[in-house]
């Protein structure tokens, strides 16, 4: 039997090392990252797990998360760090999710198992892999030819949205920021120029593609860099047989639930359904995100965009876990298609969401949550995003000048 003594691993250990830890356990407890990677990489741990008839219990924590009270098995810390976790999934470069579908097939998978449930598996580690920002193809490339080779995804034109309709899916997709996002009756008017929106063929996709492009590129507010960005979910990856319609639609609903839903995450990583409520939950985080942005205030500073704006938390309700998740989504958004710096702050009061282009995101949620310390004060991310927890009563300007003086 397997106890917290015996089956350490560090974040950089072995496959094989990992699988064995835990395969050994008489439980395994993971705890993961409330975002759409890490859950991604939760659910095919999962996955793993059951094919080797290994007990376990999955839980989605944004900051700070407790250790699990029982001592009767495996700790799992996925897309996050945890002093008491035995084993750690966190790689330190490329999407935690990758990383898991081999930990899962070190595990064991059952000759018999379908193909169906093969197809499945690797269509999660795919959608994983593209709600951390990563290209498939460059970061995952004999994964996307599996999925291809059987029949899993299939390229074709359009826009990566989860659902067939296009208003809804331009209306609450969090993978771009458009003049209409947020605002179904501007998506039906931005699409009024084309005789069908919603017919399925290739033209009529490629028409939307297009003009999602140009309105993007043609905004006012945007940056030169919202042009590439917006690239991302152009041409997407269709999954015919998948739990949404598209690869990088299912990305976003797989963040978006994390976030607002973690339950319903879970199940749906664990391929148990929930594809209704997962939508909800996505519409709701979009329908926030966006409001955030086009109500927000911002700043500009020497390397640094602040942006605040309620995304709708209690402020008396300290516990609120979408906080984070929501300000973690307007920081990226702001930095891909609004901010002319290379670091993102997107600031509530006590929480903070960093989204760099390049580094700077964990020095600076590490400073705010280590000098406006609170009882609750903590922090979790890596060079390109991160979020930190600190005293709610601290002035914006003080936050602001701690920010900067981190990233130097």
């Amino acid at each position: 039997m397997a106890s917290r003594s015996d089956a350490g691993t560090s974040a950089d250990a072995p496959t094989e090392s990992v699988a064995s830890a835990l395969s050994a356990a008489a439980f395994v407890r993971v705890v993961c990252h409330a975002d759409g990677d890490a859950l991604a990489a939760a659910g095919l741990l999962a996955r793993g797990l059951r094919s080797a008839d290994v007990p376990f219990q999955v839980r989605v924590a944004s900051l700070d998360a407790a250790a699990p009270t029982a001592d009767d098995g495996v700790f799992v810390a996925v897309g996050t760090e945890h002093p008491d976790a035995d084993v750690t999934i966190m790689p330190a470069d490329g999407p935690v999710s990758r990383r898991a579908y081999d930990v899962a097939l070190a595990l064991g998978r059952d000759d018999g198992a379908r193909d169906d449930a093969v197809a499945s598996d690797v269509t999660l580690a795919l959608a994983g892999v593209a709600a951390a920002g990563a290209h498939p193809g460059s970061v995952a490339g004999s994964l996307v030819e599996a999925a291809d080779g059987m029949g899993a995804i299939e390229r074709r034109p359009g826009v990566a949205i989860p659902v067939d309709d296009v208003v809804d899916g331009l209306t609450h997709s969090a993978l771009l920021r458009a003049p209409f996002s947020g605002d179904a009756d501007a998506v039906e008017s931005a699409l009024a120029s084309l005789a069908d929106p919603a017919a399925p063929d290739a033209e009529t996709r490629r028409s939307i593609a297009s003009l999602v492009a140009f309105a993007v590129a043609g905004d006012d507010a945007a940056t030169p860099r919202a042009a590439t960005a917006v690239e991302r979910p152009l041409r997407p990856y269709a999954t015919p047989d998948g739990p949404m319609a598209t690869l990088g639609g299912f990305a976003d609903v797989l963040h978006a639930v994390a976030v607002e839903r973690p339950g319903t995450g879970v199940a749906l990583a664990l391929g148990h359904g929930g594809r209704e409520a997962a939508l909800d939950a996505w519409r709701t985080h979009g329908t926030a995100v966006h409001r955030a942005i086009d109500d927000g205030h911002t700043g500009r500073y020497d390397g640094v965009f602040v942006v605040r704006g309620d995304v709708g938390s209690d402020p008396d309700a300290r516990d609120d876990s979408t906080t984070p998740g929501r300000l973690a989504t307007v920081a990226r958004l702001v930095r891909d298609f609004r901010s002319p710096e290379p670091l993102v702050v997107a600031l509530d009061d006590g929480v903070a969401a960093l989204s760099a282009r390049e580094t700077g995101a964990a020095d600076a949620a590490a400073a705010l949550a280590s000098e406006f310390t609170s009882a609750d004060a903590a922090w979790t991310g890596d060079a390109t995003r991160a979020t930190a927890r600190f005293d709610a009563d601290a002035a914006d300007a003080d936050v602001i000048a701690a920010i900067r003086e981190a990233v130097r």
